[in-house]
């Protein structure tokens, strides 16, 4: 597995301040691990902060590209973390929705976890989809049309989710897992 992703580039999302540290942490050093790239994407560039639990400070960290610098092209994965506030500040970004949208249209990996399902349930891309998330967004994800699972992860074709940080062992499994497997053909949007 050490070098399963070389020549794969993943995006991994940083919210202006809120995101969970070891939900972005984790990931970013899986792909890493694997021989995968990883860019830090955001709504614009900069140091952010990261939190843990969502309330207490965490880390530092630089968002190395703007949405507005990059396209879905550029990546053979994406990965949204969660934290409540991180979250929410990205499903209240019109150019990170849209990012987010685009890449599920791509038909490749994206993973999404915690509290990040609010984004796809934003970019409108849960309809007819199977995904977990925190508990708390069970009734948005079911009210956008998806079928929300209290699993450790799920995988709709290429699109992973996880509860929370607990999960993170096979959320990232399921990560290197999917983004070496490549595109999944099958996952369209109801509107495409």
């Amino acid at each position: 597995m050490a070098d399963s992703l070389e020549d794969k580039s993943v995006g991994i999302v940083l919210a202006p301040r809120g995101s969970e540290e070891v939900e972005f942490t984790e990931p970013k050093s899986a792909v890493e691990d694997a021989g995968g790239s990883v860019d830090v994407l955001g709504i614009e560039t900069g140091e952010v902060e990261t939190v843990n639990g969502d309330l207490d400070p965490a880390g530092s960290y630089e968002i190395e590209k703007s949405f507005d610098e990059v396209t879905v092209e550029d990546y053979d994965g994406l990965v949204v973390p969660g934290g409540t506030v991180g979250a929410d500040t990205l499903r209240g970004d019109d150019t990170a929705v849209e990012f987010v949208q685009d890449f599920f249209e791509t038909e490749k990996p994206l993973a999404v976890i915690c509290h990040g399902p609010w984004t796809l349930v934003e970019a409108d891309v849960v309809d007819g989809r199977e995904l977990t998330s925190y508990h708390s967004l069970e009734t948005d994800i079911r009210n956008a049309g998806g079928n929300w699972v209290d699993e450790e992860v799920v995988v709709d074709e290429g699109l992973v989710t996880s509860r929370n940080p607990d999960d993170l062992e096979a959320f990232c499994d399921k990560v290197v897992e999917e983004i070496e497997e490549g595109e999944h053909e099958d996952r369209q949007t109801d509107d495409v």
